[in-house]
């Protein structure tokens, strides 16, 4: 036969688990959401030239484009 004591014991362990996990998650959701951040400004860091590189290419094709629509037909 369970006592009550027993009861409030269980319900004791069980409290503290869930107080643990919840301190846990309070450390754990911040360091990984550093951890993502500097690895973000790290990746954008190394990469950032290359972006710019093909950036700049896909607009000056994109205006050599406009330019070819805008100028004066000679078929029509």
């Amino acid at each position: 036969m369970i006592h009550f004591s027993q009861i409030l014991s269980r319900a004791a362990a069980v409290h503290a688990s869930s107080s643990a996990f919840a301190a846990l998650i309070w450390w754990v959701v911040p360091i990984v959401a550093v951890t993502i951040a500097i690895g973000y400004v790290l990746w954008t860091a190394k990469f950032k030239a290359k972006f710019n590189n093909e950036t700049n290419r896909s607009v000056d094709k994109f205006h050599l484009f406009q330019q070819t629509l805008r100028e004066p037909n000679s078929e029509h």
